[in-house]
């Protein structure tokens, strides 16, 4: 094992408020505690990281740091009988790019009680080309699922469509024989989100503002990433003894909602967490896109970029120009 390498770092500076961050030469000795040395090949852009890279936000909460929610590579050094040099491995989530330095580095130091195996079928740059966002959509259709949702009761709404999560949660969802209702402020990209498989797309201005706190029921279940408003009108027109399953906050962290659909309507809010899901979570969910995405549809999801491209994919993923996924090639 080298023992330099580079990585992206942020600091903080002695103000307590700014930040700066640039590539740098780091010693194995510079990573933080864990008993799995991993070689990565591929990260990505998730909108924490986003947050991260460009400061928007207190996503960071210790300096100096390698964000990075999400990597895949090989095993080089393993303290742990679970993995072993050469193991292909990926990681989503637990802290990792927050507390505990992450995945925009050419190699990794994590607890191995954080690793997946590679899935098989799928190689490093397909797995992140999934990322958390692909993982957590699989997290909301599990809960679907499990809450007895089927094809047959009716249409599924998905928000922030043209999203990560919502790209994949539709993908999925029309794998498994739902019919999808997609809603975006990108009405552009109809094309894409048909391609996708939904069969509507909608306006997100049909769901954004100031609804009733019941209204006509549509939707036997949902998919939200979006949260605020938007969430609470979701709710609002979920079917009798349907399910919201919610995941994000990309309007608002606020819900403007009463308990009418929960009382009068047996509603279901039920929500997901990627960060901290159990290790069998996390395998059901890698092995329901493995079953079900469709890899053409994978490859229209997502682009690869390089690392040097890193700051211009935050600010672009923060202003809105993104269309779901980004693989930063490490190698």
């Amino acid at each position: 094992m080298h023992d330099t390498f580079k990585a992206y770092v942020i600091e903080k500076h002695e103000d307590g408020r700014s930040q700066s961050s640039s590539w740098r030469e780091m010693r194995s000795l510079d990573l933080m505690e864990g008993d799995v040395t991993v070689r990565v090949r591929s990260t990505t852009m998730n909108y924490k990281d986003a947050l991260a890279v460009t400061g928007k936000s207190p996503v960071v909460r210790r300096f100096p740091m390698i964000p990075g929610i999400d990597f895949a590579g090989e095993v080089i050094a393993s303290a742990s009988p679970d993995f072993a040099a050469g193991d292909q491995v990926i990681l989503n989530g637990w802290g990792v790019g927050e507390t505990h330095m992450g995945g925009y580095s050419e190699i990794a130091r994590v607890r191995s009680d954080w690793l997946l195996h590679k899935p098989d079928g799928l190689s490093c740059t397909q797995c992140m080309a999934i990322g958390t966002a692909g993982y957590t959509a699989a997290l909301c259709v599990l809960r679907l699922q499990e809450h007895g949702s089927t094809p047959d009761e009716g249409p599924v709404l998905v928000t922030g469509a043209s999203g990560g999560v919502g790209s994949f949660a539709i993908a999925l969802l029309s794998a498994l024989g739902f019919d999808v209702i997609a809603s975006t402020g990108k009405m552009s990209e109809e094309a894409y989100l048909k391609g996708l498989g939904a069969g509507t797309i909608v306006d997100r201005a049909e769901l954004s503002e100031k609804g009733r706190p019941l209204g006509k029921e549509r939707f036997a279940a949902a998919v939200d990433s979006v949260g605020g408003q938007t969430l609470a009108n979701v709710l609002a027109s979920v079917k009798y003894g349907g399910i919201a399953a919610a995941c994000g906050l990309a309007q608002s962290y606020n819900l403007p909602a009463t308990v009418m659909p929960f009382i009068l309507r047996n509603v279901t809010l039920a929500g997901v967490d990627s960060v901290m899901a159990s290790k069998d979570q996390r395998k059901a969910a890698w092995q329901l896109l493995t079953d079900h995405l469709d890899l053409d549809h994978l490859a229209s999801i997502s682009r690869k970029i390089s690392r040097e491209e890193i700051e211009d994919a935050a600010s672009a993923m923060l202003d809105g120009k993104l269309r779901g996924r980004v693989v930063i090639d490490m190698s």
